[in-house]
């Protein structure tokens, strides 16, 4: 899809000509010469760029960090998270049947490299105590959810 990019101006961050053009790429593009850019009368600045970035929003809140809590994560809770990443990036919470192989390959080599990603962290902290931070999860949920 052709994009219509521009080069950062000094009043303009890189960040704001990103939004503008997140803006404008549904529309149809004008000459460069109607937004004032100062550029030849009809002229255009066409090139190839890629869409905005996505962004999930922050974190999905069934994916829990599993990374330095007494005792371990276990094999349930790594499986967990694998099975709720593969469903955020597939966009779906059960598979077709044609796509439940496919998905269950995907959680399973996702929680094998979850837990070789977990054994082989270092860190110079110590360990979180389980109990404690699900106290203190389960207290930001009641204030949050007092209201």
């Amino acid at each position: 899809m052709l994009w219509r990019t521009r080069e950062p101006r000094d009043r303009h961050s890189a960040a704001d000509l990103h939004a503008e053009e997140a803006q404008r790429r549904l529309h149809l593009p004008q000459p460069l010469a109607d937004r004032s850019e100062g550029i030849g009368v009809g002229s255009h600045d066409w090139s190839i760029a890629l869409p905005p970035p996505a962004t999930l929003g922050g974190m999905c809140r069934n994916i829990r960090t599993l990374h330095n809590f007494e005792p371990p994560a276990t094999d349930d809770e790594v499986r967990a998270a694998a099975l709720q990443y593969v469903r955020k990036v597939s966009g779906s919470t059960k598979p077709s049947r044609a796509n439940a192989e496919i998905f269950d390959r995907a959680v399973d080599e996702i929680a094998l490299t979850t837990t070789n990603l977990l054994e082989e962290l270092v860190t110079s902290a110590p360990p979180k105590d389980r109990e404690l931070e699900a106290a203190r999860q389960r207290a930001r949920a009641a204030k949050r959810y007092a209201a």
